[in-house]
């Protein structure tokens, strides 16, 4: 690796040359330098647990490609109305006594209703009042929505970014990629902490991935959170043919991501019913330090409780115990 090139530090001024430089280094090399950047940083061995709930599903105007979701792209699923304040925290119960620290929130909406935000306010203060950090996913939000959610007292905002900006206009129509960066300054312009990602296997190139997490590591601060989605092919949406992510590159997209962004926590989210015990285990050595648990992901299969405990206990791995301080509300 060229001399010039620090890794271990952080950085948002990180150029293309360099993060492809690093992507296509031998996947030794590669897997090496990425263990050496985590362990600076994080206790290799612990892993932080989050679960994530739909409290509003189906019947999105967006056109998602990839999405069950979306009303527009062939998708079948029905739509629900937003979920009562008291089912989700009793949900939310289960999962802190499963091991989650983190409590994600999803509705598949284009941005939330005004006539929403109470519930939604509500959802967040009583999961924080049980000790969890919450996130929400809420689509975009305008400058007043923000501040009602900092308000409430919400830990993350979710907002994947999900390709690179070239390939976006393949995936998604309804609503453009500067329309994702405005939002993730929204919230970062509040005070909330930024959890963005995105899904590989929508037929984007190598390229696209890199560039991908080369817009996340060049926003003003890195999102606290980068989640990876390996696409989970749905039945009649446009992709549900789309030909399977090969691991190894899988794997070197953990690997940048955690050279690229040092401190941020990055989570294996959708697709991990299709990975194997040693591709998951490669994630985690290149970097990857946060996952979703339980057996649902919104609407997709996820590996419950008892096959990621057995995962974990052949890989010596444990999880993150709660940061107290994060969730009552220091940070």
């Amino acid at each position: 690796m060229p001399k010039d090139i620090q890794i271990n530090e952080i950085r948002t001024d990180w150029t293309r040359a360099e993060a492809e430089f690093i992507y296509n280094l031998p996947f030794v090399d590669l897997l090496y330098r990425a263990q050496s950047v985590h362990r600076a940083h994080f206790d290799p061995n612990r892993v932080q647990m989050s679960r994530l709930l739909s409290v509003k599903t189906g019947g999105c105007p967006e056109d998602c490609s990839y999405c069950s979701q979306s009303a527009r792209n062939g998708a079948q699923l029905s739509a629900s109305k937003l979920m009562e304040v008291e089912r989700v925290l009793s949900e939310a119960r289960k999962a802190k006594a499963a091991g989650a620290t983190r409590y994600c929130m999803g509705a598949a909406w284009r941005s939330p209703k005004d006539r929403d935000m109470p519930a939604i306010e509500a959802m967040v203060r009583g999961v924080r009042e049980l000790g969890m950090e919450t996130c929400m996913t809420l689509g975009m939000l305008d400058d007043t929505q923000v501040l009602r959610l900092k308000g409430a007292g919400l830990d993350y905002y979710n907002h994947n970014i999900d390709t690179s900006e070239a390939f976006y206009p393949e995936v998604i129509t309804t609503r453009s990629f500067a329309d994702r960066i405005d939002t993730l300054a929204r919230v970062r312009e509040a005070g909330i902490k930024v959890c963005s990602g995105g899904i590989l296997g929508m037929g984007e190139t190598a390229g696209d991935r890199i560039d991908m997490l080369l817009t996340l590591a060049t926003l003003p601060e890195h999102p606290e959170s980068v989640p990876i989605n390996m696409l989970i092919p749905i039945a009649e949406t446009p992709l549900a043919k789309a030909a399977p992510v090969d691991p190894i590159a899988f794997v070197r997209v953990i690997a940048l991501g955690r050279i690229l962004m040092p401190r941020s926590y990055m989570r294996l989210s959708a697709g991990r019913t299709e990975m194997s015990d040693e591709m998951q285990a490669l994630c985690f050595f290149a970097g990857a330090n946060s996952l979703f648990m339980g057996d649902t992901l919104l609407t997709a299969a996820n590996p419950g409780e008892d096959r990621d405990m057995q995962l974990f206990q052949k890989l010596g791995l444990r999880p993150e115990a709660p940061r107290c301080g994060d969730a009552a509300g220091d940070a």
